[in-house]
């Protein structure tokens, strides 16, 4: 059996699969598309059953790429039955989706998520109304507190094996009449929905559909076009306001039925707000919190890289002195094995894991959509789209689901400005080279300072950029969650699941890069690798050295770091590397060509041309903001 969640962004759904799956979830993408989902197992009244993780979605109108490839995998018999996570507080916004869902015709429990928070409100669901009116199980939970997930999928899996379909819902007689007479015109017409479901999607304007259904029956077209035009002379809209408006005054009518709204509970999370969200003191927060935040993973880091550097300088001199040739060909393999080994375990994993740790704090007590808002009301004064705040904020984990998200966006361009934009968000790679190069010798304060730097240069490229390629800049709808006290144990999972994507995908890269660089070194390559880059490291100051490990950190940003020191030979940059050279190079990695799964990910999303263009201006922009690091540092040092 296969139980597939889905809901609206910030309802919880995430929370609730992490709940169940933890680290042991596996992420694939639908057949021939780049849209991702997640995947886990669970043990429910002693069967396995597969538990799918949809992409979150305000709706399933099929305008982009993820809502058409949900739609499809709901209706392809993949899914047994469907959990619809809602957020209790905010019902009715919510119930506009499961009508949509229940006009697809699948087995469906609803997961009433949140009800600390609507109690808070002073909200009260009567649950029972509520599965009255749908004919569907109702589930009263609190995902983040473990509490109703036993019940959800002990009624998911029962529900799942009866085939139990709910109520389908109704919508006023001119809009059911149009859809009668549009269905019975597609009993011939082959499609992933039932009929009914189909005619709603054509009436929305479904263009994928729409083309779909005409190609098989091109006389489609012409009743198509009369029944909408007829519907947009009685209602003086148009047909998709018509249904949308259909969808949400059910949703509002439903809501208003089982919600007895009481007296608002008024804590400090609600006055928490108009402090942080101020028109300036919010700003003054936001940096005030980043320090805070890079403060902690320097200190943290610090004390775990130190002992570890230490300790791996003594294994490596043991070996030197254990194999007697200092020189040797297998000497210089095993001393690169080594310090491949270290440099994930003393250089990178010190400053990631508790980078990642913050970041999902951060997340799930609800600050990144706030920082997200702040950017937006800067960023937009210069040109930045709103809505590319999304992919950003993904951005600050890794850039590839960052260059994914840019789905969402409208058109070309949005998407490409988005994209190019996103590949200069600090991931936590890069954060590693900064923490373990600038934080670790220089100290905390210029570590933000790079970073705010980062941030300056995003604004100044986006300014530059729509300047170039003109348009409309709209601002940003963006729905802010409430605060929440983050667990435990859903931080760790999330900070888990990035942290084996480094051990898994990146490691193994580092020793294999390190190994490979020593040979390299051995049989003096390295020097014409170097040399191919001297111009660049001559203009910006650096080594003659540097260039194999920018070479490499295409691959794998760390190896960046990691490389560096072997290829100067020595991990204790400061005896290697000036105060001006530090901030220069991590400045400059910062910016450079995006990681190859990035330019991967470019290229799937928006085509080969786009990636190479993206991956000249990152190029020139390094060279240029690590001009202006070079500068800057030699005046302060």
């Amino acid at each position: 059996m296969r139980i597939g969640l889905i809901g609206q962004p910030n309802c919880g759904k995430s929370t609730l699969f992490n709940q169940i799956a933890g680290y042991k979830a596996e992420t694939g993408n639908f057949s021939g598309t780049t849209v991702t989902f997640t995947e886990s197992q669970v043990r429910v009244l002693g069967d396995v059953v597969d538990v799918v993780d949809l992409p979150g979605t305000y709706t399933l109108a099929g305008s982009n790429p993820a809502e058409r490839e949900v739609i499809k995998y709901l209706t392809s018999n993949e899914v047994d039955v469907v959990v619809n996570v809602l957020d209790a507080s905010n019902l009715a916004h919510g119930l506009a989706m499961t009508i949509e869902l229940l006009e697809l015709e699948i087995p469906m429990v609803i997961a009433l998520n949140m009800m600390d928070e609507a109690d808070r409100l002073g909200i009260r669901i009567d649950v029972r109304a509520l599965e009255e009116i749908f004919g569907l199980a109702v589930i009263p939970m609190i995902a983040s507190k473990g509490r109703g997930i036993q019940p959800l999928f002990t009624k998911a899996y029962s529900i799942g094996h009866e085939n139990r379909l709910a109520t389908r819902p109704r919508y006023s007689n001119d809009v059911e009449q149009a859809l009668e007479v549009l269905a019975k015109n597609l009993g011939d017409v082959e499609s992933h929905l039932n009929t009914r479901a189909l005619a709603i999607k054509l009436l929305e304007g479904d263009e994928a559909i729409i083309a779909d259904a005409t190609s098989q029956k091109p006389k489609l077209a012409d009743d198509l076009k009369t029944i909408k035009n007829g519907l947009q002379h009685q209602r003086g809209r148009s047909i998709d306001w018509i249904i949308i408006g259909e969808r949400n005054n059910l949703a509002d009518q439903i809501a208003s039925q089982v919600i007895k709204q009481g007296k608002r509970n008024i804590t400090f999370r609600d006055r928490l707000d108009d402090i942080l969200l101020h028109p300036w003191l919010g700003y003054v927060f936001l940096i005030a919190i980043l320090y805070l935040f890079f403060q902690a993973v320097y200190i943290l880091g610090g004390l775990i890289e130190a002992p570890l550097m230490d300790l791996f300088a003594q294994v490596e001199t043991w070996v030197i002195s254990l194999v007697g040739d200092g020189d040797g060909f297998f000497t210089q393999i095993l001393v690169g094995l080594i310090q491949g080994v270290s440099g994930g375990v003393a250089i990178v994993l010190p400053y990631l894991v508790p980078f990642l740790i913050g970041l999902g704090l951060l997340e799930d007590i609800g600050y990144l959509p706030r920082v997200a808002f702040l950017m937006d009301a800067l960023m937009h004064k210069i040109g930045l789209h709103g809505k590319s705040i999304v992919p950003f904020i993904l951005g600050f984990g890794c850039n590839v689901p960052a260059i994914m998200s840019t789905r969402i966006l409208e058109d070309k361009r949005e998407r490409f400005i988005s994209a190019a934009l996103s590949t200069l968000v600090p991931c936590a790679a890069r954060l590693a080279v900064v923490f373990g190069l600038v934080a670790f010798y220089l100290g905390p304060v210029l570590a933000l300072g790079i970073y705010l730097f980062d941030l300056f240069v995003i604004a100044l490229t986006a300014r530059i950029l729509s300047r170039l390629v003109p348009d409309t800049s709209p601002g940003l709808i963006l729905e802010m969650p409430v605060y929440r006290v983050p667990t435990v144990r859903t931080v760790l999972n999330k900070a888990w699941w990035r942290v084996r994507e480094f051990i898994v995908e990146a490691w193994p890269l580092l020793i294999v890069g390190s190994v490979v660089l020593a040979i390299l070194n051995y049989i003096n390559v390295a020097v014409y690798l170097n040399g191919l880059l001297r111009p660049l490291s001559w203009i910006l100051g650096l080594p003659y050295e540097v260039g194999v490990p920018l070479i490499f950190g295409v691959l794998r940003k760390e190896l960046s770091l990691v490389m560096l020191g072997q290829a100067l030979g020595s991990m204790d940059f400061s005896t290697v590397l000036t105060p001006v050279q530090m901030i220069t190079y991590a400045v400059f990695v910062v910016f450079y060509i995006p990681c190859l799964a990035t330019m991967v990910a470019i290229k799937k999303e928006l085509g080969r041309k786009a990636m190479y263009q993206i991956v000249a201006l990152t190029t020139l922009i390094a060279a240029l903001a690590g001009l202006v690091a070079r500068g800057f540092a030699e005046i302060i040092f």
